[in-house]
């Protein structure tokens, strides 16, 4: 989250008015995420997140915002969009698209233990089940085009050795997305950027998933990828972290088995996780956008992972 529109009060209250969720209270705006403009919003009727779309269209968003409200409808915990008199979900602030959604019970487990990296398997198993029927498509937006079109952007950006390493990657991903065990793997709505800071608890309950505006539809051990980087590794050095992997996996699969396919490619699509996010902190790092509230992440977090993940690939 991050303030690149700022929104006054005054405004607020207005916008809210046409949402039927009572009378604001405070505004205050979030510093955590860099891509779209975010507030916390309390009313006399409830909590709530305000989001100004920065980076994506009207055209585009749908498809995020109904995720949202088919995954709440079959009891998912996700944050759920409020619609106004005519029950439309997507509305527009100051000029760009705009989203309310109630603000989530608990807090974001910054330290996970074991029970927490569990119930986030479990449920990741449940969301993809939930998704299965959903009508919209849309892809994922920070996949392999993206990556493909991106890293020539950041290069002047590295040093030799890192320039080395991510063109070696981004040629391995390459090819095995091209494979025909690839395009065999389970695949649906998927999350995409499920970190720990996208996770709520309260104690060792898990009360919600949000920020779903990475999501797209791709390979689902993608999705398990992209957890695994982030709950089950040691946030200094990068190494997996055997025993926390372990219980996410076990508990995902009580809810969906992996197939064949998914446990062959694990190895490769956590190393094709690890670089997304490379990629993407390397180019918000060095050309950034101007926000009155922005909190860059560094870089280097996901290149240790990513060496990690190519030394000592994960064995199921």
């Amino acid at each position: 989250m991050a303030v690149f529109t700022e929104v006054s009060l005054k405004e607020a209250t207005a916008f809210f008015k046409t949402l039927d969720l009572g009378r604001l209270k405070s505004l205050k705006g979030c510093a955590g995420g860099i891509e779209n403009t975010n507030y916390f919003a309390d009313t006399d009727q409830g909590q709530y997140v305000l989001t100004l779309f920065e980076r994506l269209s009207f055209e585009q968003l749908p498809f995020y915002l109904h995720l949202m409200k088919h995954l709440a409808e079959r009891g998912i915990p996700v944050p759920d969009p409020a619609g106004d008199k005519n029950g439309d979900i997507l509305h527009q602030l100051k000029g760009k698209p705009a989203a309310v959604v109630n603000r989530l019970a608990g807090h974001s487990q910054l330290a996970p233990e074991t029970a927490h990296c569990a119930a986030v398997g479990a449920m990741l198993a449940r969301m993809h089940l939930a998704g299965r029927d959903f009508k919209r498509s849309q892809p994922n937006l920070r996949g392999l085009e993206w990556w493909n079109q991106t890293v020539p952007l950041i290069l002047p950006h590295l040093d030799e050795a890192q320039r080395v390493l991510l063109g070696s990657e981004l040629a391995f991903q390459n090819h095995i997305q091209a494979s025909p065990a690839y395009n065999s793997l389970p695949s649906g709505p998927i999350h995409a950027d499920l970190f720990r800071d996208n996770v709520m608890f309260e104690g060792e309950k898990l009360t919600g998933f949000f920020d779903f505006y990475f999501a797209g539809c791709d390979r689902f051990i993608y999705d398990i990828s992209v957890c695994l980087n982030d709950w089950c590794v040691d946030l200094t050095s990068g190494a997996h972290i055997a025993s926390r992997a372990q219980a996410f996996l076990a508990a995902y699969e009580s809810q969906r088995p992996l197939t064949a396919q998914e446990r062959q490619l694990l190895p490769a699509m956590l190393r094709g996780a690890a670089m997304r996010f490379w990629i993407s902190r390397v180019w918000d790092f060095f050309l950034p956008r101007e926000a009155a509230v922005l909190q860059p992440h560094d870089p280097s977090h996901f290149e240790r992972i990513l060496k990690q993940r190519v030394q000592h690939p994960l064995v199921l």
